[in-house]
């Protein structure tokens, strides 16, 4: 049953902001980007002064400022019924709000809805090195990771969303029977990609387009970060950046004399969830959620991936837009994001997809019919997926329950009981290897299984075992599936053992 117009959501407004003044600490902060960003999805101050919600998403570079969406309303002139924050910074985050937006307007809980963050790393890190010692150096993501008691994992370095994908790189090229040098090969492909659609567009951060050598390739300005990924395989958390987009009904949006070839329409959303415990996941190579999230939002819109012009594939690592585009069948000639991803567009934190919204309708308002938007947070833990376009269709079925956990449930496997400090034979299920800022090895970890695969564990191998290192990371074997056994080091540390690898 087709809704009435007053109960029909569309993106009636977008704006983003990059602030990159001469002097970094001079920038703004995180809520003064997401005023900016939002102000200009309203130039005209068609929609702000009446808004019945505003929504923001998390940041981390300024946490004094606390939940930011009263602060916003109060910037930009507005007496919203609701004001509210995510409660973490995730990327997941703004197709999640653009998803509640819509059905809260189908609802009839709201006539006007504004969703806006930014991400001020840029000025927060400069600030702090005139505050403190020349030689600070600030990683504000993986501070936020480990303000926590610490965990077991933890000894293994094991904290950030860095260390964890990896994980999920290597384990799904090993899946995929991929040689290494064939997967870096795909990895810099969909990244040279992104370098050229960052290129050609306003908002995004770097303008440098990359050829698949130069980003695949480490060396002193491409440094390795945790195998296999190298700096330009990353997000990149340094920038001061905002965005921003109100969502109205049909209705309003026509009494404002908003033309419909502005109007995008919001379909049906899906969101499933990995457990929160890394180690407590079934498998790294492949994940249920995801795919439970991209395949039923195509599903509740009744459409297929040979419908979707455009689609933004969540990039903050290569294993995501890989894994992604395996799960909806997305051709590796296509292009897989239309802001430029999350090295070359910029990485601000939990609000990359809000970015993402913005050019997603910029490209529907001049050609196209329909776009679809993959969103991740965490570490692979939360992901959203959601159509937007230029069909009013899109809205039949709204307001809906956008939850598709109990049916990624179904489809998930069994759950390695997780071991502290086992010692025995094992295989590798998984691996990384972590690196210095100077390119130098810190240590490779080893995820390994039981023989009969019932326990997952931990082990390192050292820097000083050069021909271990070079057993994961030179391509000539693929490590996932070899055996070897856990052992107690020379030194006895908190439990962690060291892996020696079966030379038989």
């Amino acid at each position: 049953m087709a809704l009435a117009e007053d109960r029909i959501p569309v993106i009636v407004g977008v704006g983003q902001v990059n602030d990159r003044p001469e002097e970094p600490a001079a920038g703004l902060d995180s809520l003064g980007l997401m005023v900016e960003a939002l102000r200009r999805a309203d130039e005209e101050r068609k929609w702000l002064p009446g808004l019945s919600a505003v929504l923001t998403v998390a940041q981390i570079a300024f946490p004094d400022l606390g939940d930011c969406s009263p602060k916003v309303a109060e910037a930009i002139g507005a007496t919203p019924s609701l004001c509210r924050q995510t409660k973490y910074p995730m990327g997941d985050s703004p197709v999640r709000l653009l998803n509640e937006a819509a059905n809260m307007i189908a609802a009839g809980e709201a006539t006007s809805v504004a969703i806006t963050g930014g991400e001020a790393l840029r000025t927060a890190a400069a600030r702090a090195r005139e505050a403190g010692p020349k030689d600070t150096k600030v990683d504000a993501v993986r501070a936020s990771s480990i303000a926590r008691k610490q965990r077991y994992t933890d000894l293994f370095r094991l904290t950030s969303p860095v260390d964890i994908y990896p994980l999920y790189e290597n384990a799904c090229r090993a899946e995929w029977g991929q040689s290494l040098e064939e997967a870096q090969r795909e990895s810099g492909q969909i990244w040279s990609d992104f370098s050229r659609v960052a290129d050609g567009n306003d908002g995004a951060w770097i303008h440098a387009p990359r050829t698949v050598e130069e980003i695949i390739t480490a060396d002193a300005s491409n440094r390795p970060i945790s195998f296999p990924y190298t700096k330009l395989m990353v997000a990149n958390s340094s920038v001061n950046q905002g965005a921003a987009f109100i969502v109205a009904n049909l209705a309003a949006a026509k009494a404002a004399g908003m033309a419909e070839s502005d109007l995008i329409y919001i379909g049906r959303g899906a969101h499933a969830e990995e457990p929160a415990n890394v180690m407590a996941r079934d498998v790294f190579s492949h994940s249920v959620s995801l795919s439970e999230s991209l395949s039923k939002a195509l599903e509740f819109n009744d459409l297929t991936t040979e419908d979707m012009d455009y689609a933004e594939l969540y990039s903050c690592f290569p294993c995501m837009p890989k894994m992604a585009r395996r799960v909806i069948g997305w051709p590796l000639e296509k292009p897989m994001s239309v802001f430029g991803g999350l090295t070359f567009g910029g990485g601000p934190i939990a609000n990359y997809m809000s970015h993402a919204v913005v050019e997603m309708v910029l490209r529907l308002r001049t050609s196209g019919r329909y776009g679809f938007l993959f969103a991740n947070g965490g570490f692979a833990t939360y992901t959203h997926s959601i159509v937007i376009g230029r069909d009013p269709k899109l809205a039949d079925g709204l307001p809906h329950d956008f939850d598709v956990q109990a049916a990624a449930e179904t489809s998930r496997g069994a759950v390695p009981a997780f071991e502290e400090g086992y010692q025995g034979e094992g295989v590798i299920e998984t691996y990384t290897v972590h690196y210095k800022r100077d390119g130098s090895v810190r240590f490779g970890v080893i995820v390994g299984r039981t023989p009969d695969g019932a326990k997952r564990f931990l082990a390192k191998i050292p820097a000083e075992d050069e021909a271990g290192i070079a057993f994961l990371t030179d391509g000539a074997v693929e490590p996932v599936g070899t055996t070897g056994q856990a052992l107690p080091g020379a030194e006895a540390e908190q439990n962690v053992m060291y892996w020696e690898r079966n030379l038989a």
